[in-house]
C-alpha cells in the first residue's frame, strides 16, 4: 500500500517517454496554459491595482480570455450591442505560434527514433482542448462573448499550422534538406526556361526577400516613432489618459504593446502609399487624410491631421532605401552565378540580364505577398458601421509593396551585377602612393598632378646642374677605387 500510494502516478521521464502520445497531449495543454497565463496574470494584476473596479474576478478572466482567442485571430462579441471585434493583437498571436512550434519541434525531435506514426498531432490535441475550455468560459452571457464555432475553428487553424511547421523543421534538418524554403524557390524558379533561370538564386531570392522585408519594418518602425513625437509635442496626446492613475497608464501600455506590431505594420502600409483606413470612408495615406469619428484611444491619436499630406510625401523615400539592399545582394548573387562560395578553377556562368530581372521580379512578388497577408492580418473590425473595417487594406499594400522593391531593386541589381563582372584591366590602377579617390575622374587628377611635380622637378634639377635621376642601364659606371 505505501509502495503503491508512495510511486508517482507518472514519472518523468520514464513513463511518459513510454507514453509519447500521452506526453504530447500534456505538452500541447502545458503550452496552451502558459500562452493563457502569460495574457490572465497581467490582466488580474490592473483589476488588482484598480481602483471602484466595475467589473470582479469574473469580468477580468472573461477579458483575458477573449484576448487569448483574440490573439489566435478568433473574432468575440462585445458589449449589450454585440459589435464585433476582429482585430487580433499580433504580439499575442507571436507568443502562441512560437510557443506551439517549438513544442511541436521538441515532441517530433524526441520521437525521430521510434517507429509509428509521429506524436505532433498530439499537440494539437491537447493545445485544442484547453481552447475548448476557455470558448465555453467566455460563451455566456457578459461584456465579452466567444462566437463558438468560429473561435474553436480559428484556434484550430492556427495551432495546426505551427505544430505542422515545427514538426516539418525537425523532419527536414533530420533529414538534412532545407527548412527555409530556399529549396520551395529554387523548384519554381527551375521550370522558367534557361535564359531568364536564376541557377542557384532560391537562397539569394530567399535572402533579398527577408531583407526587403525587414527594412519595410523598419520604414514602419520610423513612421510610428515620428508620429509619437510629433503627436506628444504637438497635440498633448495622451494627457487624458495619465489623468486617470497609475492604473490607467498600466492598462494603455499594455495595450499598446500587444498592439505594436499591427502598430508598425499600419506605418509600413503607410510609407508605401496606399496608407489605412479607420472606418468607412477614411484614408490615411501620405497623399492625404480623411477620417471620421474615432475612438478615443492613444494609438489612434498618431493618425496624421485631416487634409492634403505636404510634406509628409517625405516618407515615401523609406520604402525606396529599402530596396537598396535586395537589390545589392542580387546584384552580387547574378555576378556569381547563385553561388556563396565561387570556385576559381571553374567559376560559375553569371546570370544574364534577363534572369537577374526575374530574380527580382520574384523578390518583388514574395514581399507583396507577405505584405498582403500581413495587412490582412494587422486589422479587422473595431466595431460595427462604419468602424467594421480598419487598417491597411490587403489589395492595395501587397502591390504597392512589390512594386517599390521591383522598382528600386531591378536597377541596383543590375549596376552591381555589371560592377561585379567589370574585367580587372578597366579598372583605373592607383599609384603608389596616391590614396585612393572615389571615381575615376579624381583618380586621373591625382596622376596628372603627380606627372607635373616629377616634370617641374627634372627641368630645375637640370638646369641646377645635379643629374636629374639614377643613371639609365646603358650608362658608363665608374670603377672602385682599391
Amino acid at each position: 500500500m505505501t509502495q503503491l500510494t508512495g510511486r508517482p502516478i507518472l514519472e518523468a521521464p520514464g513513463e511518459l517517454g513510454a507514453r509519447p502520445v500521452l506526453s504530447a497531449l500534456l505538452t500541447g495543454a502545458r503550452t496552451a496554459l502558459l500562452g493563457l497565463s502569460a495574457v490572465t496574470v497581467p490582466v488580474l494584476g490592473l483589476w488588482v491595482v484598480t481602483p471602484f473596479a466595475d467589473d470582479g474576478a469574473t469580468g477580468a478572466l472573461r477579458l483575458a480570455s477573449a484576448l487569448w482567442l483574440l490573439g489566435h485571430g478568433a473574432p468575440v462579441l462585445r458589449g449589450a450591442a454585440e459589435a464585433p471585434l476582429s482585430v487580433t493583437p499580433l504580439l499575442l498571436g507571436l507568443l502562441a505560434v512560437g510557443q506551439l512550434y517549438r513544442a511541436a519541434a521538441r515532441v517530433a525531435a524526441r520521437g525521430a527514433g521510434r517507429p509509428g506514426r509521429s506524436a505532433a498531432p498530439a499537440v494539437w490535441a491537447g493545445y485544442c482542448a484547453v481552447a475548448c475550455a476557455v470558448v465555453a468560459q467566455c460563451a455566456g452571457a457578459g461584456e465579452f462573448r466567444a462566437r463558438v464555432l468560429p473561435d474553436l475553428a480559428a484556434v484550430a487553424l492556427v495551432a495546426g499550422a505551427a505544430v505542422a511547421a515545427g514538426a516539418r523543421r525537425t523532419g527536414a534538418a533530420l533529414a538534412g534538406a532545407d527548412v527555409a524554403g530556399a529549396e520551395g524557390v529554387e523548384r519554381v524558379l527551375g521550370a522558367l526556361p534557361e535564359r531568364l533561370r536564376p541557377s542557384g538564386g532560391g537562397a539569394a531570392v530567399r535572402t533579398a526577400a527577408l531583407a526587403a522585408g525587414a527594412g519595410l519594418l523598419a520604414a514602419g518602425g520610423l513612421v510610428v516613432a515620428g508620429a509619437a513625437v510629433l503627436a506628444a509635442v504637438g497635440r498633448g496626446t495622451g494627457s487624458a489618459v495619465f489623468a486617470g492613475g497609475p492604473a490607467a497608464v498600466a492598462g494603455v501600455l499594455l495595450v499598446s504593446l500587444v498592439l505594436l506590431p499591427n502598430t508598425v505594420l499600419w506605418g509600413a502600409a503607410y510609407a508605401l502609399g496606399p496608407g489605412v483606413a479607420v472606418g468607412a470612408g477614411s484614408v490615411v495615406s501620405p497623399v492625404r487624410t480623411v477620417l471620421g469619428p474615432v475612438p478615443d484611444f492613444p494609438l489612434l491619436g498618431l493618425l496624421a491631421e485631416p487634409g492634403p499630406g505636404g510634406w509628409r510625401l517625405a516618407v515615401c523615400v523609406l520604402p525606396a532605401l529599402a530596396g537598396v539592399v535586395p537589390g545589392l545582394l542580387l546584384g552580387r548573387a547574378a555576378a556569381a552565378g547563385g553561388r556563396r562560395v565561387v570556385d576559381p578553377v571553374r567559376p560559375p556562368a553569371p546570370w544574364p540580364v534577363a534572369a537577374t530581372v526575374v530574380a527580382v521580379s520574384a523578390v518583388a512578388l514574395l514581399v507583396g505577398a507577405a505584405a498582403a497577408g500581413l495587412g490582412w492580418l494587422s486589422g479587422g473590425a473595431l466595431g460595427a458601421g462604419r468602424m467594421a473595417g480598419v487598417g491597411p487594406v490587403p489589395w492595395w499594400t501587397g502591390p504597392a509593396a512589390a512594386g517599390w522593391v521591383a522598382v528600386v531593386a531591378a536597377p541596383v541589381a543590375l549596376l552591381a551585377r555589371l560592377r561585379a563582372l567589370r574585367p580587372a584591366g578597366v579598372r583605373t590602377r592607383r599609384l603608389p602612393g596616391v590614396p585612393l579617390a572615389p571615381g575615376a575622374l579624381a583618380v586621373t587628377a591625382h596622376r596628372g598632378a603627380l606627372l607635373l611635380r616629377a616634370r617641374v622637378h627634372s627641368t630645375v634639377t637640370r638646369l641646377a646642374g645635379t643629374p636629374g635621376g639614377p643613371a639609365g642601364p646603358g650608362a658608363a659606371r665608374t670603377p672602385d677605387s682599391p
